[in-house]
């Protein structure tokens, strides 16, 4: 379906479009009835949830801008709705929008669990760190009832199998006995990714996310519990949360966080049509400015999709950001996140009709 930008976004969404993805099938647009209907507020947009069935559950890449190589993802698209999410490219691949459908059109795999344990009992399998929600996150509001990403760990833990963690959520509290267990033995870390410390901001860009301070006390009670935790300042949004990498680094050393990292703002393919009508809707004094920010560390393009530059770009602009960051973490002592790197060699595969008893 394609949407003109809503002069009234939704409450608790954050794309104000529901453009076709690039290949879709069919296309529809909004005419004026002549009743004036195009003008009314449009109504709530509710939250479908449904089952996907998976033959694997591993995915494995091979890029060099990436410190892991394997990464599950619970679910496919994402109730938290941040407007710049480069995932949200990928629910044009079962022909939905990546627009507000990305957002209320959920799918979850109910048998991640059996198929990682399948995995891992593989006779040829080699360990190596796995992300948990690589592409959307895997602490999202549907996991407190659904427990995906929770069976996971649960399977992580048995084997003695690293894991990272890069979440927006507070309900990643919620598994804390989990990931002490495994940060006892040096198989885990979580990174909190907090774009900006300021609510307003927030519940525009993130709409259904952990609000700043939620996500600071997040760091602080994994680390008091033993979890290495870190922040991560992304996306860094030029002329709109830029301002703010010093004070990010600052709240979250603070808090307790022992690593910090940052990816800059990217727009691969549709999420650049969304994050322009975000931007007209939300900032247009100022949605130039942005753009022309972007285009200028991505070789007057949108987007560049270049290992080596597109978590970072480049140009004057990208380089004084790279510098205002490490400057901020060397003032405060945080790492980067590979500092020092999850165990491997723990690994093992438990008895099938019992649990570890090293946990």
């Amino acid at each position: 379906m394609t949407d003109h930008p809503d002069r009234h976004p939704r409450k608790g969404r954050g794309a104000t479009l529901n453009l076709e993805g690039r290949f879709a099938t069919r296309s529809r647009t909004r005419d004026d009835d002549g009743w004036g209907s195009l003008d009314e507020p449009l109504p709530p947009l509710e939250t479908v949830v449904q089952p996907e069935t998976a033959r694997s559950i591993v995915s494995r890449n091979d890029s060099p801008d990436l410190p892991i190589s394997q990464s599950i993802n619970p679910y496919r698209g994402c109730e938290h709705g941040c407007i710049y999410c480069y995932a949200r490219p990928s629910h044009a691949y079962v022909d939905l929008s990546p627009g507000l459908d990305f957002e209320t059109r959920l799918f979850y795999k109910r048998d991640a669990a059996a198929l990682l344990e399948k995995e891992l009992r593989k006779p040829g399998y080699r360990p190596s760190p796995i992300m948990l929600g690589a592409n959307t996150d895997a602490y999202q509001p549907i996991e407190r009832e659904l427990r995906v990403t929770r069976s996971l760990l649960e399977v992580m833990r048995d084997f003695r199998h690293p894991v990272s963690i890069v979440t927006k959520s507070a309900l990643v509290l919620r598994d804390i006995d989990l990931l002490a267990a495994l940060a006892a033995h040096d198989l885990v870390q979580v990174m909190v990714s907090i774009t900006s410390l300021d609510p307003e901001i927030k519940r525009t860009l993130e709409p259904r996310t952990a609000g700043p301070t939620a996500r600071l006390r997040v760091i602080r009670e994994l680390s008091s519990a033993g979890v290495p935790t870190g922040v991560m300042v992304a996306p860094v949004i030029p002329a709109i949360t830029d301002h703010e990498i010093e004070r990010i680094v600052a709240a979250a050393a603070e808090a307790g966080a022992s690593r910090a990292n940052y990816v800059m703002l990217r727009l691969p393919h549709e999420v650049k049509t969304l994050f322009r009508a975000w931007l007209d809707a939300h900032y247009p004094d100022r949605a130039r400015r942005v753009m022309s920010l972007v285009r200028e560390m991505r070789g007057g393009r949108d987007y560049d999709s270049r290992f080596g530059t597109r978590l970072r770009g480049e140009g004057p602009y990208a380089d004084l950001i790279e510098r205002r960051f490490e400057a901020a973490c060397r003032r405060h002592g945080l790492p980067r996140p590979d500092a020092r790197p999850l165990r491997t060699d723990l690994f093992a595969c438990p008895e099938r009709s019992g649990q570890l008893g090293l946990f």
